[in-house]
């Protein structure tokens, strides 16, 4: 009896039926993993990116789930299109509960080549937009009291790897740990959590021109001691976690789900 009372209180605790979260990047990839993991949970959609009709299929998929979704086009780097997406997601729906910050992007190129139009893209897309749509959802969740953001680090948020040219990549993800420390620190007083998932490599659009490379996968089997890349649904359970009241007295804090990788 004491074990299913347990496991009836711990369905509970991860349980996001009533909840409202918005996604963003949710037309692909791990957005759309996180989106569908919500779902299974009970928590209503708002998914954002620039290809809507990329959104409108998620949505189909989302709502087949037995869940509310609202699909709405926002590029990330416009504060102003950030701005009217939060206000109409709050139309919508009164209120939102969870914010994840997933939308982001990857270039590799060596630091004494490169422009500053491709490092300013990446620190914009990656560290600035995180701020900007934090800050914009965090004053509706000061408002209300009550809020989980969740932000998409990385491994790179506190380690680098040898002769890659992931410099700027690296500089905003560890930028994303530190904001996110900072506004766990500044909005806890208004019941807020702010952490961050730390994922590995895990194949999505970003990731599938190196994913699959003989060179890539050595280095890999080099560096992570589980010798593999992430599979599918490994991040869900961080996600769930983060997302739920079972972290209620958690903020602030960066989970690597990694294989190891940052052991080493």
């Amino acid at each position: 009896m004491k074990h299913l009372l347990k496991g009836v209180f711990l369905m509970g605790i991860f349980d996001l039926k009533g909840k409202i979260a918005l996604v963003t990047g949710a037309s692909s990839g791990l957005g759309v993993q996180f989106a569908k993991a919500l779902a299974r949970q009970g928590a209503d959609l708002a998914i954002v990116a620039r290809r809507l009709e990329k959104l409108e299929e998620v949505k189909k998929t989302v709502e087949g789930l037995g869940v509310s979704c609202i699909a709405l086009k926002c590029d990330v780097l416009n504060n102003e299109e950030i701005k009217s997406v939060v206000a109409q997601i709050k139309e919508h729906y009164g209120r939102i509960d969870i914010l994840v910050n997933n939308a982001g992007v990857a270039r590799s190129i060596p630091a004494e080549s490169q422009s500053d139009e491709d490092w300013s893209a990446v620190i914009d897309a990656n560290l600035n937009s995180v701020y900007y749509m934090a800050r914009e959802v965090g004053k509706v969740m000061i408002e209300q009291k009550y809020g989980k953001i969740i932000n998409l680090g990385s491994i790179h948020s506190s380690v680098a790897m040898a002769s890659s040219t992931l410099n700027a990549y690296c500089a905003s993800k560890g930028g994303v740990l530190m904001l996110t420390k900072a506004l766990a620190s500044e909005w806890a007083k208004y019941n807020i959590t702010v952490n961050a998932i730390g994922p590995a490599y895990f194949s999505s659009e970003m990731t599938e021109a190196v994913i699959d490379d003989p060179g890539f996968l050595s280095a890999v089997k080099a560096y992570c001691p589980m010798g593999r890349t992430g599979r599918p649904g490994e991040l869900d359970g961080a996600l769930i976690y983060f997302a739920s009241d079972a972290s209620s007295y958690t903020t602030g804090q960066l989970l690597s789900i990694d294989g190891g990788w940052t052991t080493i």
